[in-house]
């Protein structure tokens, strides 16, 4: 299956600018070039003494075709709103310091090439580097005193020195490990490393923890006395062969022994953080590995000196996105993915009750404490990404980087769907309406797939990993009426709903696809002579299986999709899913011609489609489109291919970005209209 990926998509970032403008027509439709007007804001953190929040901005740049970040801070009663750095390339990541006086975070300085942590004086200044490391960082902490920093560094293997012709060509990369691909970062060789280590910030003196070899070190964590560490440990790229993961103890000294506390189901991402007292170890854990693709992280508890973990809210049938100890240590701040929404929540210790703190439909995407102040990032059906408060159960606007932008736009209603599939399982979804919507008219139709699947539509013009929610509105400004179906396999209702689909792919999501087209026909909403259908991921991948299976769609875009399964195999980053659910396609290979019934039943397909990729896609290799462009080519059944140079599974060229809106809306255009 097709994850979210952890970084934010470019193309999601436009999504927002569908606004905060009512549905009834007012302002002017969504076009594609408002990508570069747009502005995605995340990754809040509170001072602590409560005053101030810093954030990223994401923009972009028309003349050099390149993203942009910088810092921001909002002071908590939103009336300052300051712009802290311009032209670092990548800023990432701010923490404030303990004492609230300096920020650091992770950007390219002006003339390199890696990411370095930068630090700067929160009331201004010029922020400087303090590490110079070859490798590149992925994360950092401060340490409770404030005097080092704890950090993950990325590494390839050792140079090996060459002269003459052998100088000039690219070495060989060699591999001997089974998870080998991983999207955006590359193949993964032999000799390369991460780990976690130590920066004295006086003497930016940088020092390895364990002398452990052979190791893969992440998401490390200070204790609150600042003795120890806690990290992940595993022996290759992403989970091991089991699918599990140890975490480590380890004091904050180098040359220390490190302690392995549990080992564990891998989760989707990893989060760990020490109780107040420093006495317990919050994680996430994951599932047994022929069900991993299905998880909601779980939140645990482990006692530090001994014993067994125990989970928080044992009775939770949710995900659990982020979280964050309350004070106290009675409690978790956390965000909850559940049914089209994630929410804030307060997630009781001893009892395990849940209290869902802001009612509504809402997308929250960041939460960060500081003292007893809540910061968070939110979004819903009409308003993009924006910095809030959370004060008892209210949320209360703090930025407004978008508001320009979303002055101008007319949006098209969203409606809750509910329906039987064929089976009688129930399913929901979103029915996005043209903003000039007119009751009782048929409307050509077009079904939206998320990617995932272990994902799912929420109320929100923004989510992460996936470019949907622009299309979503971006489609519907431009006549149709938009299905975006949480088919089974989406998260948000629960396990069984999730894991319904394992080694059973292409089955029950294609039922409630087809039945949310019924269910939208009968209504006399859908044109049933106009359907279009598409997705990006494991939304490609699902369009394939639904134009093989049913010919009553005009038109379909499959992005980033692929439908012989069998040649993924070894080719893409999913080998230990495949193993473990599937089979071996040696031991198992009817099974595996079952999931690629799309490719070899292409000769049933007779709707005209766009494929797209990225040519450097690992995530779901571009060989994916191009096998299923060939196939239907053959058939002289219309079909284009667009190859986009240079990028992975999320786009992040902006003029690629507005690009593909185009092909999307222009061949739609070309069989719906």
């Amino acid at each position: 299956m097709r994850h979210r990926h952890p970084y934010f998509s470019a193309f999601v970032f436009l999504l927002c600018a569908a606004g905060t403008i009512d549905a009834q027509g007012k302002g002017r439709a969504i076009e594609p070039e408002d990508y570069y007007r747009f502005a995605d804001v995340r990754d809040v953190q509170v001072s602590p003494d409560g005053a101030w929040v810093v954030y990223v901005v994401d923009s972009n740049d028309r003349a050099s075709d390149e993203g942009r970040t910088a810092l921001w801070m909002v002071s908590w009663d939103g009336r300052q709103q300051l712009q802290l750095t311009t032209g670092l390339k990548d800023a990432d990541a701010p923490h404030f310091s303990p004492d609230g006086r300096s920020i650091a975070f992770l950007a390219t300085p002006p003339g390199g090439d890696k990411t370095q942590i930068m630090l700067m004086d929160r009331r201004g200044g010029e922020p400087r580097a303090i590490t110079q490391v070859r490798g590149e960082i992925s994360g950092f902490e401060w340490s409770p005193d404030g005097k080092r920093i704890v950090l993950v560094e990325q590494g390839d293997p050792p140079a090996v020195a060459e002269s003459g012709a052998a100088a000039k060509a690219a070495k060989p990369i060699v591999i001997d490990a089974l998870r080998f691909k991983q999207d955006i970062s590359g193949y993964v060789e032999a000799g390369s490393w991460q780990r976690v280590k130590v920066l004295e910030i006086a003497s930016q003196d940088l020092q390895t923890l364990s002398a452990d070899k052979d190791v893969v070190e992440d998401a490390p964590a200070w204790s609150p006395d600042g003795r120890s560490i806690a990290y992940v440990r595993t022996h290759g790229a992403g989970p091991d062969a089991d699918g599990k993961q140890d975490l480590m103890r380890v004091d904050a000294r180098p040359g220390a022994t490190p302690q392995v506390l549990a080992r564990i189901y891998a989760p989707n991402a990893q989060s760990l953080e020490w109780s107040p007292e420093g006495k317990s170890l919050a994680h996430f854990e994951g599932q047994e590995l022929k069900l991993n693709a299905y998880l909601a992280n779980r939140l645990f508890i482990l006692p530090v000196g001994g014993g067994e973990a125990r989970p928080v809210a044992a009775q939770l049938d949710r995900g659990i996105q982020k979280y964050s100890w309350a004070a106290d240590g009675r409690s978790f701040l956390a965000i909850i993915e559940d049914d089209q929404s994630s929410y804030p929540a307060r997630l009781d210790v001893a009892g395990g009750k849940v209290e869902r703190l802001v009612a509504g439909q809402l997308s929250t995407l960041a939460l960060a404490q500081g003292g007893k102040h809540v910061a968070l990032v939110t979004a819903y059906d009409r308003a993009g990404p924006e910095v809030a408060s959370l004060e008892g159960h209210t949320v209360r606007k703090l930025t407004s980087h978008n508001d320009a932008l979303l002055a101008e736009i007319a949006l098209g209603a969203v409606e809750d769907l509910s329906f039987e599939s064929t089976d009688g399982v129930t399913v929901h979804g979103l029915m996005i309406k043209p903003p000039d919507y007119v009751e009782g008219r048929k409307y050509p139709t077009i079904v939206w797939i998320h990617g995932g699947p272990n994902g799912q539509d929420e109320h929100s013009l923004l989510l992460d990993g996936y470019p949907l929610q622009f299309e979503r509105q971006f489609l519907a400004a431009q006549g149709y009426v938009v299905l975006a179906i949480n088919y089974r396999g989406s998260s948000g209702r629960g396990s069984q709903f999730q894991q319904s689909i394992a080694a059973d792919w292409c089955h029950h999501e294609v039922e409630d696809l087809r039945a949310a087209v019924d269910h939208v026909i009968k209504r006399g909403i859908a044109d049933p002579e106009r359907l279009g259908i598409g997705g990006w991921s494991y939304g490609g991948i699902l369009t394939d299986c639904t134009i093989a299976s049913d010919q009553r769609f005009r038109a379909a875009v499959s992005g980033a999709g692929s439908a012989n399964q069998l040649s993924m195999f070894g080719h893409d980053q999913y080998v230990l899913q495949y193993v473990n659910e599937i089979g071996a396609p040696w031991r198992n290979p009817d099974l595996w011609l079952k999931v690629s019934y799309a490719f070899f039943h292409a000769d049933r397909i007779k709707t005209p489609t766009l494929f797209l990729g990225g040519q450097n896609d690992f995530n779901v290799p571009i060989a994916g489109g191009e096998q299923m462009y060939q196939a239907l080519r053959v058939q002289g059944v219309p079909t284009q291919l667009v190859v986009y140079p240079g990028q992975f599974h999320i786009f992040t060229r902006p003029s690629y970005i507005v690009d593909r809106a185009r092909r999307v809306r222009d061949w739609y255009a070309k069989y719906l209209k």
